[in-house]
């Protein structure tokens, strides 16, 4: 097969194919379809490298049609093919690397999201960019209202709209925030029809319902997480699955395990997917409905010993072990097996069905919420 690297780029793409280490054929285009020349349908089997980006998924999808074996590459990971190596670093070079990288058989893949995966992902981009602008919006209100000597009640989000028109304001800030409010309305609207198809998006997917029987979670925590990890097979370990959300702590160990020395966590992968979870992990720690709950109890210990904040990234980095696992043996959550935060598919199939079917059903309610009730605080973290 030949050996091909693309460099995606907003207006330009470049192409590289190499045979024998040497590079036989350079171009760059505009536009993947103007490469139907030589990657198009009727054309010799290839295997096409390029790096993960925006377009990365219909690139994928297009070049399978066309009959070629694509192969995202791990952002992270790019240095170990020769890119970016003695500072050199362009559309042109960057395709050649990944090239030969697929020549000799080097190339570190990125996981394909499957189709219900991009779905939701979708999905959930576009209410992180409503509640985002909604956020920045209600900001901007207050600012206004404070510089005319007025405060607007503080208030979850979704009824920010209501105390502001029951706050007394002059004719001049009125004017003057109305059409703020008047986008706040449509924003409120449209933040329910997104959360509607995020509900219909996870009543087809049993594993976001066996996640929101968990302790913290709901609609948006549990589809999240399930966007990134996508399948849970991939993953060898519940550390696997901190390490790849970026929950796990930075070491910068020489001279032996004598010497050894962790930093904060290193916050690679999904930020979106990491704040949710301490979010959850926030709310976990906060709510006395679940206080005897052994993954709360545990951290509010840490909480007691190093603070409420270092106390919810642990939690946070627990509950993505507990979810994975969850999600791996088909199991809801059982506060009997989150004790050490390790999970044995006997005894999580083995629990008993009563007590399954009464976790679901709480479950299903939980998802059914109306999500914009939710405070500022809690949904605007990225």
């Amino acid at each position: 097969m030949r050996s091909v690297g693309l460099d995606l780029g907003a207006r330009h793409i470049a192409y590289c194919e190499v045979c024998d280490g040497k590079v036989v054929e350079r171009t760059s285009v505009q536009q993947i379809e103007q490469l139907k020349g030589r990657l198009g349908p009727g054309t010799l089997p290839a295997i096409v490298a390029f790096e993960a980006a925006r377009e990365a998924w219909f690139v994928h999808d297009l070049l399978r049609t066309w009959g070629h074996e694509p192969k995202i590459v791990d952002t992270t990971r790019l240095k170990t093919i020769g890119i970016g190596h003695h500072k050199r670093k362009n559309d042109a070079l960057d395709a050649e690397h990944l090239a030969i990288a697929v020549e000799q058989g080097r190339i570190p893949e990125a996981h394909v999201l499957s189709v219900e995966g991009r779905e939701l992902r979708e999905q959930l981009s576009v209410r992180q960019a409503l509640v985002e602008t909604r956020a920045g919006y209600v900001t901007t209100i207050r600012g206004l209202a404070r510089a005319h000597g007025k405060r607007v009640a503080t208030c979850d989000i979704s009824n920010f709209v209501t105390h502001l028109e029951a706050t007394e304001m002059n004719p001049g800030l009125q004017k003057l925030v109305a059409p703020l409010a008047a986008m706040l309305k449509v924003l409120d609207e449209q933040l329910v029809r997104v959360e509607e198809k995020l509900q219909n998006l996870a009543g087809r997917d049993p594993r976001i319902r066996l996640c929101a029987t968990a302790p913290g979670v709901g609609l948006i925590v549990g589809a999240t997480f399930m966007s990134v990890m996508d399948d849970a097979h991939r993953f060898k370990n519940a550390h696997a699955v901190s390490a790849y959300l970026g929950l796990v702590p930075s070491e910068s160990t020489t001279g032996g395990p004598s010497k050894r020395r962790l930093g904060g966590i290193t916050k690679q992968g999904n930020p979106h997917a990491r704040a949710m979870l301490v979010q959850a992990a926030h709310s976990l720690l906060r709510t006395r409905k679940h206080a005897g709950d052994p993954i709360r109890l545990w951290g509010m210990n840490i909480a007691k010993k190093k603070g409420r904040s270092i106390a919810a990234v642990a939690v946070a980095r627990r509950l993505a072990g507990v979810l994975w696992a969850m999600c791996r043996d088909g199991a809801f959550y059982d506060p009997n097996t989150a004790t050490k935060g390790t999970f044995q598919k006997k005894s999580m199939r083995g629990s008993d069905e009563t007590q399954r079917t009464v976790a679901l059903r709480r479950a299903t309610k939980k998802l059914q919420r109306r999500y914009t009730r939710r405070k500022t605080s809690e949904v605007t973290m990225t």
